[in-house]
């Protein structure tokens, strides 16, 4: 019941951003879909060639993607769109991983079929990005990151390890905080989304909202009692100040994933 009334709460939130136009998908017409015309087609061919003979000698499908933006959807919500309606991966067996990068959201993602999970989990997906991406698509080496990148994921499918860190991009070792962060830094968002929208109404209910919306959410993502009434108690605070009226900076970055 907890979990549902949290849900409500997130869910109300983000109406403002369903409101808005989803990112089109388009059309699966090979293993590499470039929409922004990064790639060059000496490029695009070897990842063609590299995701064929994949699928020909263990039948798992590599997916690239390339989108100017995901907007209003993150780069999380809009990947599962796409692997959802292409149906990426072998019935039954869900062995398809897709590479998405959104080029001017500076975001990219790694996500596997749970056919894969095993073999290509978060923390190792989080290095592939950080250091065969990262690096180079910093450089403006596009074509070259992602071909890096998803030589590692074949070889991940095909069973090598990946091999010791190649740059600075490394991923530390989780420490358990991360997921505490994560869920007081979405109710923060979450609480400010609420406070915009209930910016003209009275500076209680507007608090009472705020809080509500903040301490629900924390405690959906990470169901910690004390985190959640912290994150509560700032949302409370928070909504008695004013809204304002200006936009958030969009996040950037390379290496967001989630």
């Amino acid at each position: 019941m907890r979990r549902a009334l949290a849900l409500a709460f997130l869910l109300f939130a983000c109406l403002p951003a369903w409101a808005q136009q989803a990112a089109a998908i388009p059309a699966l017409t090979s293993p590499v879909v470039d929409t922004t015309g990064t790639l060059g087609a000496a490029q695009t061919q070897q990842l063609e060639q590299q995701a064929l003979a994949l699928q020909q000698s263990k039948g798992s499908q590599l997916q690239v993607l390339l989108v100017p933006s995901t907007q209003p959807e993150t780069i999380e919500q809009y990947t599962q769109r796409v692997f959802d309606q292409w149906k990426l991966g072998r019935k039954g067996v869900d062995d398809a991983v897709m590479l998405v990068v959104a080029k001017d959201d500076r975001r990219v993602r790694i996500q596997p079929g749970y056919g894969l999970e095993g073999a290509i989990p978060d923390a190792i997906a989080n290095r592939v990005i950080q250091e065969y991406l990262v690096p180079k698509f910093r450089a403006g080496d596009y074509g070259g990151g992602i071909v890096d990148a998803t030589a590692q994921l074949v070889k991940l499918i095909e069973g090598e390890p990946l091999p010791p860190p190649v740059s600075d991009n490394r991923v530390r070792e989780s420490d358990g905080s991360p997921d505490w962060m994560f869920a007081l830094f979405a109710a923060f968002i979450v609480a400010t989304i609420v406070r915009g929208m209930f910016g003209k109404a009275p500076k209680g209910l507007r608090s009472l909202f705020t809080g509500g919306a903040a301490g629900s959410v924390a405690w959906l993502l990470s169901s910690l009692i004390p985190l959640a009434g912290v994150a509560g108690l700032i949302g409370l605070i928070y909504g008695l100040t004013s809204a304002s009226s200006g936009r958030f900076a969009r996040h950037g970055g390379w290496g967001g994933f989630g």
